[in-house]
């Protein structure tokens, strides 16, 4: 049996546009943030298009992901691509984690905080889901697994590279046309793209890495937060290319 795919990512790390590459894969079938519902509903959380997205989607959690996992074992092909948020396992039973292929998707907290804070005016280290992206890949390797660690400037430094590596290590056949899609929404997006998706959507592929030339002053204790965990996880992570190296 094949497993289905769980990414898990923290907010503003190109994980919509991850999940528009793997869209282009022809063995996927992708899976927006099913479990955001269930976050919104649990935690009270005021996020943009709250009530709207609670509305429109399944918000009980664990029956979300069985119905996935059954769908994935009636139906092999093509594979599921999931789509989750870290921080979005809220009051959840974790055991389904052993039956799926886990990916984690970090980003660097100077890059990274400047962007959420646009949506959440006042985040803290539990948004940006650092450190439960740690905890669960530490629980996910005493376990016996390998889950994959990406870092969004490795990915955008080296698309070809680090996808072709990511697709060999999770048994997916890569493609090219991973690469690149067109722009504009996609049927799979969840209602609440209007808030968070409007570059994605203005894309063709993976943009150029650019770092942040500034970084806020009232960010810097939530960066100091951040880190330590971020380190920790980079650590594990797939690196680009090296410039002049061939695939």
């Amino acid at each position: 049996m094949t497993a289905a795919i769980c990414l898990w990512s923290g907010p503003r790390n190109v994980s919509t546009a991850l999940m528009y590459s793997f869209a282009q894969n022809e063995n996927v079938a992708v899976i927006d943030e099913p479990l955001y519902g269930h976050y919104l509903r649990v935690t009270g959380a005021e996020h943009p298009g709250r009530e709207e997205v609670i509305a429109a989607m399944n918000c009980d959690g664990n029956t979300v992901m069985r119905e996935l996992l059954r769908r994935q074992a009636e139906n092999p092909e093509p594979r599921l691509f999931i789509k989750h948020m870290a921080h979005h396992l809220v009051g959840l039973d974790l055991g389904f984690l052993h039956e799926t292929c886990n990916v984690f998707l970090i980003r660097d907290p100077r890059d990274m905080l400047p962007s959420l804070s646009i949506q959440l005016p006042e985040p803290c280290l539990a948004d940006t889901g650092l450190r439960r992206q740690w905890e669960l890949f530490s629980d996910l390797v005493a376990a016996g697994q390998a889950p994959a660690i990406l870092d969004s400037r490795e990915l955008l430094t080296s698309p070809h590279h680090v996808l072709s590596t990511l697709c060999e290590h999770i048994g997916l056949p890569f493609t090219p046309a991973m690469l690149s899609w067109e722009a504009g929404p996609r049927p799979e997006d969840g209602v609440w793209a209007p808030h968070w998706y409007d570059a994605v959507h203005r894309s063709t592929g993976f943009a150029p890495y650019r770092a942040k030339t500034e970084f806020p002053d009232w960010l810097r204790p939530l960066l100091d937060e951040c880190e330590p965990w971020y380190e920790k996880l980079f650590e594990h992570a797939i690196r680009a290319q090296e410039k002049g190296a061939t695939s």
